[in-house]
């Protein structure tokens, strides 16, 4: 760990870092840090970008990252926990919600709207891996978040209804929602919910499955671990994954502007291509060349950084 508070990354010199909380309109207590340049001025508004963290994950990895670095280039920047899992409130824990967690983007925009010090008329919004899914749900309908990117953005709806790959046939359907059923009986039955096999598997090799293998690289080693991200939901969670998809309007988002990135080499590129269909114009499709999936969670050297910054001045003027 590179400090005591589990961060995997550095706090910047030129950056302030303050822990904050607020609530969703469920009650639920969000806990985020806010990213402020130390030489921002606070008489002034500017613009702010919120940044979720991937599926999963929480504030003090990636999205932290990503917030930090907005804040350099002269952002108001958020990275959250959502809503029961990480430092945020919510029982039981790593519950898995798509209103919950599209709720936590819009709650953050009423925390973020509300600061003196924030142009509420230019605040967007970027979603890491899950998050990108869930950041895309909120904007089509909260006309507040003003531009939206996403960053090896996964559709968690469809990988949970159709399978990753759309694999997914109607027996494994079926048995799938068997085992959640059964699964309910014994959540309410006993004092601890049923979870879900851990995404990020401990004690991989070269025999793993090459993206399970992937996301161990970072959330089961130094590079990415924190004890809040344990890559794993509750069972029954998926249930409601299955039944609600978090894409179905995405086309009015325009004339808000969409930026889609991806890395040439990650096995989720589908899911941004796909969506980049989808949605209207004003949108664009970047990719990363020789960049995994994760890579573009904390590879400060592949991020596209001055992409976002140019993205998020132009699409908010």
């Amino acid at each position: 760990m590179t400090n005591k508070d589990n961060y995997i990354f550095e706090l910047d010199n030129q950056v302030l870092r303050k822990p904050v909380t607020y609530k969703n309109r469920y009650g639920i207590t969000i806990a985020a840090d806010l990213y402020l340049a130390k030489d921002l001025n606070m008489e002034k508004r500017h613009p702010a970008v919120i940044v979720g963290p991937p599926y999963g994950g929480v504030k003090e990895q990636g999205a932290g990252i990503y917030a930090q670095e907005m804040a350099k280039r002269g952002f108001a920047a958020l990275a959250f926990d959502p809503s029961f899992n990480g430092y945020s409130s919510g029982m039981p824990r790593h519950i898995s919600s798509p209103d919950f967690f599209v709720e936590d983007f819009s709650a953050a925009v009423d925390f973020m709207g509300t600061r003196s010090f924030v142009d509420r008329d230019k605040i967007g919004v970027i979603g890491i891996c899950g998050s990108g899914g869930f950041a895309l749900s909120a904007a089509q309908v909260d006309i507040r978040i003003k531009a939206v990117a996403t960053v090896s953005m996964y559709d968690i709806s469809r990988n949970m209804s159709q399978g990753f790959g759309d694999s997914m046939t109607k027996e494994m359907w079926t048995e799938t929602l068997e085992a959640m059923a059964e699964a309910r009986y014994a959540d309410f039955e006993g004092n601890e919910p049923r979870m879900s096999m851990r995404g990020a598997p401990i004690g991989f090799d070269e025999n793993t499955d090459p993206i399970g293998r992937e996301f161990g690289e970072f959330y089961s080693t130094p590079r990415g671990y924190h004890p809040n991200s344990i890559t794993q939901f509750t069972l029954t969670s998926s249930m409601s994954f299955m039944n609600f998809p978090l894409l179905s309007k995405i086309d009015r988002i325009s004339p808000r502007p969409v930026l889609f990135i991806i890395g040439e080499r990650a096995h989720s590129r589908y899911f941004s291509e796909d969506a980049y269909k989808q949605a209207a114009e004003p949108k664009e499709l970047f990719v990363v060349p020789g960049s995994n999936h994760v890579d573009l969670y904390d590879r400060v050297d592949k991020i596209p950084f001055d992409k976002l910054e140019r993205f998020f001045t132009d699409g908010m003027k």
